[in-house]
């Protein structure tokens, strides 16, 4: 298994496997475009990606700009094995790195997410427009 930061030559990956998943799924794709996954990457954040023998398996993206989680994906192939829980962690480390302030995100209610942003010490703080649980993480929670 490999970690990297994520480049805008990796969006095509990023995006495969952002289609692949079975929650959370994105039921327009062209409600998230190849310019989004750029602006993420070089302007607003900061992304980072698992490899397994070259094939993206997993990716997440921070937006420093709306402190909040924009992506955390893993390929339903390669679940349960980790690799959400470590990508998390190199986004959490420079985003923390960078900032005293709270990081947030939002994701369906009733989901394995759900409860990997619980198990990980996320807060519930409420419920977006949309309906999804609306998490945050304090950097001296994260520490914890």
């Amino acid at each position: 298994m490999l970690y990297r930061v994520a480049h805008p030559a990796d969006i095509p990956a990023l995006a495969e496997v952002r289609f692949a998943v079975r929650e959370n799924v994105l039921r327009n794709r062209a409600l998230v475009t190849e310019a989004d996954y750029l602006a993420y990457l070089t302007q607003r954040g900061q992304g980072w990606l698992a490899e397994v023998e070259g094939r993206v398996v997993g990716f997440a993206i921070a937006d420093a700009q709306d402190h909040s989680i924009w992506a955390l994906f893993v390929h339903p192939d390669f679940d349960r094995q980790g690799i959400g829980k470590a990508l998390l962690h190199l986004l959490l480390s420079w985003y923390f790195a960078r900032t005293d302030h709270i990081i947030w995100l939002s994701t369906a209610p009733s989901t394995r997410a759900e409860e990997f942003y619980r198990r990980q010490g996320w807060q519930e703080t409420g419920r977006t427009g949309s309906g999804e649980i609306r998490f945050e993480l304090t950097k001296e929670r994260w520490k914890q």
